[in-house]
């Protein structure tokens, strides 16, 4: 059974917690109803991904939220306000929301290892742009999505940076102009997740996905991720020219001699744990 640990209690059931199975690591948002982005649950995250990144016996990470109708509601909307109390009327408060946001939504493309989004509820705003921002998204067919800042006088800028990397122009504007929600079908077709089943099948679902990633070379999947999402920045002739050397990295790499080897001689890899 996997072991269960909360690593924050400022609440009585703590802001995330972590279970571990085998090299999945499972970061739960526990902050009911709504698991909202408050700097604390930020900050919580952060540290939690941080942890992942150094602990070489994980290879995935799962992020998913306490069962509910939401899965992230997005910025803490109460705490926001309350910053405007402010002599300065909330900026620096705003101002350093919105750049933990930045750097905690930076830091999931940056992970080394791979996030998947586990989706079961809504998810608005930053919390759209949370599942956007992960590698793999998983939903349950009654989940929801949107970026609808527009209806309080709000434009979801920050969130848009996630979307239009994941979507079609047309899609994310659509969902930033409007603000309207769209169902996890739609929320698949726009490109949002990547497929979308029944909850009472939607754990099962993501931990094949992330046992299977977890199986393979972690050197291979390091080199790739980066280079994935390096190259998508770069113009057509600077990508081959980038990702050509990270492939001779790659093969020069100890996992690929051994892939290729073990492939040859018709056995089982053995991956370093790096």
């Amino acid at each position: 059974m996997a072991e269960v640990v909360a690593i924050r209690r400022d609440e009585p059931e703590g802001l995330v917690w972590k279970s571990r199975e085998g090299k999945v690591l499972r970061v739960t948002l526990a902050n009911r109803p709504a698991n909202a982005l408050s700097l604390e649950m930020m900050a919580t995250l952060q540290q939690a991904l941080d942890e992942a990144r150094d602990d070489k016996g994980v290879r995935v990470v799962v992020i998913a939220a306490v069962p509910g109708k939401v899965f992230c509601a997005g910025h803490d909307l109460k705490q926001m306000t309350a910053g405007r109390n402010a002599p300065d009327k909330g900026e620096a408060f705003f101002e350093e929301t919105f750049a933990a946001c930045s750097v905690l939504m930076q830091s999931i493309v940056r992970h080394p290892k791979p996030i998947i989004a586990e989706v079961d509820g809504i998810a608005t705003a930053a919390g759209c742009q949370l599942v956007a921002s992960c590698d793999l998204a998983i939903a349950s067919q009654r989940s929801t999505f949107g970026v609808n800042g527009i209806d309080v006088g709000l434009f979801c800028t920050t969130p848009g940076v996630a979307l239009a990397r994941g979507m079609k122009r047309k899609h994310a504007m659509e969902m930033l102009l409007t603000g309207e929600m769209v169902d996890a079908a739609t929320a698949r077709e726009f490109g949002i997740v990547n497929r979308v089943v029944p909850e009472e099948y939607l754990t099962q679902v993501v931990n094949k996905y992330a046992q299977v990633i977890a199986a393979k070379s972690p050197q291979a999947v390091a080199f790739g991720k980066k280079a994935f999402y390096d190259q998508v920045e770069m113009g057509l002739e600077d990508a081959y020219a980038y990702a050509g050397r990270v492939m001779v990295d790659n093969l020069l790499a100890r996992d690929a001699e051994e892939g290729i080897s073990a492939f040859i001689s018709k056995r089982k890899p053995i991956w370093t744990e790096e």
